[in-house]
């Protein structure tokens, strides 16, 4: 019986701006968003009897409707192949509930390969469309290569590569819990904000220094109200040599950024004895046509 695999790259939000709140409650977004090559693999095969199972070699997540790579499978059958079933075998790399997307990826991976598996022949827009109903972060995802993410997470415009970089990641043992910290980002406009489009110029020109110079995260001083240990990671990055340190998402991730390997290797020894979840990665390089999922 066939298997496909398929990686499900990980996030940074290299600015991420809160710029209001809709009626409904929801944020309206502006950010820049990066994939990294820190990756989940999934291992998809086909089943004959319409069942959907999910397997992870993670004590941290569920494997029953509550995952999102399950939710994925379950919308694609639903709509496109009610007769079709798959196991899905999930190898975490991803730090969980980190601010890092794994979940998303997982559910966006799902979408990419049973559209091939199950020969749907949907392009990624629809599949974008489909993956914003499970998630926010999904939309860009589906894509995984760096962007301009707007609205609601829903319109997705590839930047091109960035510059050539180094990121090193930290994610404390604490946990974040995303409600909460948008339930405190109600009024955007008292949120400090990045220089997005300094960030896109950065990235357009290829010039690392600009690039960093606009990066920033809304949420982060909210975050670190809460997390003290989110501000202590930043400071050290940028004491042992990183270009600038934040917050990805709502975090307590934090990244680096760094100009050569020798320089992110510093500032991941320097805090291999402080953070026990600590990654040294490079940007994945994509460079596709807009993209709006309606």
């Amino acid at each position: 019986m066939e298997e496909m695999m398929e990686r499900a790259a990980a996030k940074i939000n290299l600015s991420l701006d809160a710029l209001y709140v809709h009626r409904d409650g929801l944020h309206e977004w502006e950010m820049v968003m990066a994939c990294v090559d820190l990756h989940d693999t999934l291992h998809l095969t086909p089943r004959s009897d319409g069942q959907i199972y999910v397997s992870t070699d993670s004590v941290f997540l569920p494997e029953d409707g509550r995952n999102l790579a399950y939710q994925a499978a379950r919308l694609l059958q639903q709509r496109y192949a009610p007769e079709q079933g798959v196991t899905i075998d999930i190898e975490k790399h991803i730090p969980v509930s980190a601010g890092m997307g794994g979940g998303s990826a997982d559910a966006a991976a799902v979408l990419r390969a049973l559209n091939r598996l199950w020969h749907l022949g949907l392009d990624r827009r629809t599949l974008a469309a489909l993956g914003l109903t499970l998630d926010s972060d999904v939309p860009f995802c589906v894509y995984s290569e760096t962007a301009l993410v707007t609205g609601r997470g829903e319109i997705v415009t590839p930047l091109g590569a960035t510059p050539d970089c180094w990121v090193v990641i930290a994610k404390p043992p604490v946990p974040v819990s995303t409600p909460q910290i948008l339930s405190v980002a109600t009024t955007p406009a008292a949120l400090p904000h990045p220089d997005t489009q300094r960030v896109i110029a950065g990235i357009r020109q290829h010039d690392l220094p600009l690039m960093a110079g606009g990066m920033g995260n809304a949420l982060e001083t909210i975050s670190e109200e809460k997390i003290p240990e989110i501000r202590r990671i930043r400071q050290k990055m940028g004491q042992f040599g990183a270009i600038t340190a934040q917050m990805t998402g709502t975090g307590p991730t934090v990244f680096g950024i760094a100009a050569t390997r020798s320089r992110a290797q510093r500032i991941y020894n320097g805090l291999r004895g402080f953070v026990p979840e600590v990654y040294v990665v490079r940007p994945l390089k994509h460079q596709e046509k807009e993209v709006k999922a309606e």
